[in-house]
C-alpha cells in the first residue's frame, strides 16, 4: 500500500531526524578522542598538517592553505574523503596520536588537489593557534550541519501545501494519478539510439517528472546531454544538479563538449583549465569590474585595521556601498550569460541562487542521493528530470534504524515503483560482452538488455572465457589452525579500523593476474594499454591489495594501468579487465553487506572484456540465491 504524500514527508522528517542524530553523536565521540590515527586511515582526517599561509579569494573568503606531512602524502591511492564545500575542524594535538585532540575552528573544503588543500575559514580564525609550541596540527571532517539543514528545510517547503513542491508529491504519492504530457512535436536523432531517442522524448514532453533509467553501458550521460541541449532550446536557463561533486563535474564536461554554456557553482573536483574557466568564481574575476571591486574590497580591509583613521565609520559605509553595487552587477552579468547552472544537491541551497527560479532542474546520478537531498533543488524549479540507476548504489545512509525505515530509498526508486509510465529505460549498452552483461540484465533489468554487435563478442584473446569464479575453497591452502592464519583462505579483522580482509585471497587475485598478463603478453597489454580494475566491496582488503602490488616486482610496468579501489570507488566507470576479491569465508555463511546486490551489480558491470571474481563459493552460495544463480550462470558459460 502506498503512503500518502504527508505521510511520506512526516517519515522522512523523523528518519532524517534519527540520522542527524547519529551522525552528530558519531562526531562528538571523535572529538572526545577516539582516535586521530583511525580518522586517518579512513582518509577523514590530515595529521599531521603544514601551514602553507592565507589569503582571500576573488569572492572575498578567506583561504588558508595546508599540506600533508605524514607517510600518506605522496601516495595517490592514500583513502580521501575531503571534498569541495565538507565542513572540516582544525585541531592540535600534544603527545600520543590516540589522545584527545584540542578542536580550534572550522572550516569549509574550498580545494583539494593531493597532499595540497585549500579551506575557507572565518577572518577571526587565529592561525596561530596552529603552530604552538609542543603540539602538532590537524583537519578532520565536521559534523555536516549544513547538509541536514538543507535537507530539513526541503521537507518543511515540501509540507507547504500551497507550494509547487507538494503538488509534485502528491502527484508521486499517487500511483493512478496520471500527468498529462506536454503537446510537443516528437523529435529524432540519428546520434541516438531508439530507447535513447524515447527518453529524450519523453523528457521534453514531460509535464511533471520524468526518469531515464540508465543502466550500466547504455549511455546514459549522453542521453542526459542531449535532453538538456534540446530543453534549452525551449527555456533560456536550466538547473543541473548531481548528488556529488565528481558527478557534477562529469556531466558539466560532457555539455562543455556538446557546445552548452555552463556556469559551475562550486570548485570542481575534476582540475582541469576547461573545467576551472567556467566555475563561477573565475567567471566573477574575469568581469571588467572585478579590479574596481578588488580594489575596494582591499581598502576596506586596510580601514578596518586601521583604528585611528578620520570619519573611519562613514568611509567603510561608503565604500561598502559600492562594493554591493559592483557585487551585484557582476553576479547578474555572471549568471545571465549560462544557459546550464550546475552544482551539488546541497549546493543548489546556496544564498548565491537566491532569487533564481528555473522551469527544470535535472538531477544525474538521482539513485545515489537520499529523498530529502533530491527535494532540495526543487525549491527553486517546476518540473523535476532525473537520470540514474536505481539497480546500482544506493544513497549512503550512516544509521541503521533510519535505513532500516526507508531513508535509503531514493525518490527515484519511488518514482518507479509508483508511476513505470514516467521511466524510460535505456536498453542497449555499449561497454560489456554479452556474457559479462547477461546476468545482470536477466537479474535487475528483467532481461531487457540487449549487447551493441561492436561489444558483443569483443574479448581480449580467442577462446577465453569472458566471465571465471575461481574458487578459493578448492585451492590448497594452509589449515585454518595454522600457526600463519594468513596462508589459510579465511577472512579475518583487520586492525583498528575492523574491516574484513583475507590475504590469502588477495595474494591469489595478483596471482592470477599475474598469469593473465603474461598469458596475453607483456607488449600487447602495454601497446594496446589494457587496462584493470581490482575491486572489494571491503577497504582492508583494498589497502591490503594496494600494499601488496606495490611490494611485486613483476608489476612495476603495469602499475599505471591497474587501479585498485572499493566498489564505491569504481562507480561510473569501466575497465578492459575487473577482479572482483569477495573477501567472504566463513563456516557460518555470514556475508554482511554483500547482502546488498546492487554493489555486486556495479562491481561486475565496470569489466568490459574480462571478469574474474574471486571468492569462497560454499559461503556465498548458502548465503544467497543470488550468488547460487551466478555461479551456475559462470560455469554453463564453459
Amino acid at each position: 500500500m502506498s503512503e500518502s504524500s504527508q505521510a511520506v514527508i512526516e517519515r522522512l522528517s523523523r528518519l532524517l531526524r534519527i540520522e542527524y542524530e547519529e551522525e552528530k553523536a558519531s562526531f562528538l565521540k571523535v572529538a572526545d578522542g577516539a582516535g586521530i590515527a583511525r580518522l586517518v586511515e579512513r582518509g577523514r582526517a590530515w595529521f599531521p598538517v603544514k601551514l602553507v599561509g592565507d589569503f582571500y579569494n576573488s569572492l572575498d573568503i578567506r583561504l588558508v592553505e595546508i599540506r600533508r606531512a605524514d607517510a600518506d602524502a605522496s601516495d595517490p591511492d592514500a583513502p580521501n574523503e575531503f571534498e569541495y564545500g565538507k565542513p572540516v575542524v582544525f585541531f592540535t594535538l600534544v603527545g600520543d596520536p590516540g589522545a584527545a585532540p584540542r578542536l580550534l575552528f572550522t572550516g569549509t573544503v574550498n580545494f583539494v588537489d593531493g597532499p595540497r588543500m585549500l579551506v575557507a575559514i572565518p577572518d577571526g580564525a587565529l592561525l596561530s593557534q596552529l603552530e604552538a609550541p609542543g603540539a602538532r596540527a590537524g583537519v578532520m571532517l565536521s559534523f555536516d550541519e549544513t547538509s541536514f539543514r538543507a535537507q530539513f528545510d526541503a521537507l518543511a517547503a515540501l509540507s507547504r501545501r500551497d507550494s509547487r513542491m507538494a503538488a509534485l508529491n502528491d502527484f508521486i504519492s499517487a500511483p493512478k494519478a496520471v500527468s498529462l504530457p506536454l503537446a510537443v512535436p516528437r523529435l529524432g536523432f540519428c546520434y541516438l539510439n531508439q530507447s535513447q531517442e524515447a527518453a529524450v522524448n519523453k523528457v521534453l514532453a514531460a509535464r511533471d517528472v520524468a526518469v531515464v533509467h540508465g543502466p550500466p553501458g547504455t549511455g546514459k550521460t549522453t542521453t542526459l546531454v542531449e535532453a538538456i541541449y534540446e530543453t534549452l532550446r525551449r527555456e533560456s536557463q536550466v538547473l543541473v544538479c548531481a548528488q556529488s561533486n565528481m558527478a557534477v563535474d562529469w556531466i558539466c564536461s560532457r555539455l562543455l563538449e556538446r557546445g552548452v554554456r555552463v556556469l559551475r557553482m562550486g570548485n570542481p573536483s575534476r582540475v582541469t583549465d576547461e573545467m576551472l574557466s567556467h566555475t563561477f568564481e573565475r567567471r566573477f574575476e574575469s568581469h571588467p569590474d572585478y579590479p574596481t571591486l578588488w580594489s575596494i574590497r582591499k581598502a576596506i580591509r586596510e580601514l578596518r585595521s586601521s583604528r585611528r583613521s578620520e570619519n573611519r565609520h562613514q568611509k567603510l559605509d561608503s565604500l561598502r556601498s559600492r562594493a554591493q553595487e559592483l557585487e551585484i552587477r557582476i553576479w547578474h552579468d555572471v549568471f545571465a550569460s549560462a544557459g546550464v547552472v550546475a552544482c551539488t544537491l546541497v549546493g543548489s541551497a546556496s544564498h548565491m541562487l537566491d532569487g533564481m527560479t528555473f522551469n527544470t532542474v535535472f538531477i544525474d546520478e538521482a539513485a545515489q542521493a537520499s529523498e530529502p537531498a533530491s527535494w532540495i533543488p526543487m525549491r527553486r524549479a517546476r518540473r523535476m528530470i532525473l537520470a540514474g540507476d536505481h539497480c546500482q548504489l544506493p544513497p549512503t545512509v550512516k544509521s541503521f534504524e533510519a535505513a532500516k525505515g526507508g531513508l535509503g530509498r531514493s525518490l527515484m526508486e519511488r518514482i518507479a515503483d509508483n508511476h513505470p509510465e514516467c521511466l524510460s529505460l535505456l536498453s542497449i549498452q555499449y561497454r560489456m560482452h554479452s556474457d559479462i552483461m547477461r546476468f545482470s540484465s536477466d537479474w535487475f533489468y528483467g532481461s531487457r538488455l540487449s549487447a551493441a554487435p561492436e561489444v558483443a563478442c569483443r574479448g581480449i584473446m580467442d577462446f577465453d572465457k569472458p566471465v571465471e569464479w575461481v574458487d578459493t575453497a578448492l585451492i590448497p591452502s594452509e589449515p585454518d589452525d595454522s600457526p600463519d592464519p594468513d596462508l589459510a583462505f579465511r577472512e579475518a579483522l583487520a586492525g583498528r579500523t575492523f574491516g574484513r580482509v583475507n590475504k590469502a585471497e588477495a595474494r591469489l587475485t595478483l596471482e592470477i593476474l599475474h598469469s593473465f598478463f603474461e598469458r596475453i603478453g607483456k607488449a600487447r597489454v602495454l601497446d594496446e594499454r589494457i587496462d584493470v580494475g581490482l575491486i572489494s566491496p571491503y577497504r582492508a582488503q583494498v589497502r591490503y591489495l594496494r600494499m601488496l602490488i606495490r611490494r611485486e616486482s613483476w608489476s612495476k610496468p603495469y602499475r599505471h594501468l591497474i587501479s585498485i579501489n572499493t566498489v564505491d570507488g569504481f562507480q561510473g566507470q569501466e575497465r578492459d579487465i575487473i577482479m572482483v576479491s569477495l573477501v567472504r569465508s566463513n563456516d557460518k555463511a555470514q556475508i554482511g553487506f554483500l547482502r546488498d546486490l546492487r554493489r555486486m551489480n556495479v562491481a561486475m558491470t565496470r569489466a568490459r572484456m574480462k571478469l574474474i571474481i574471486v571468492g569462497n563459493v560454499p559461503t556465498l552460495v548458502a548465503a544467497h540465491p543470488f550468488y547460487r544463480r551466478l555461479h551456475e550462470y559462470v560455469e554453463s558459460l564453459d
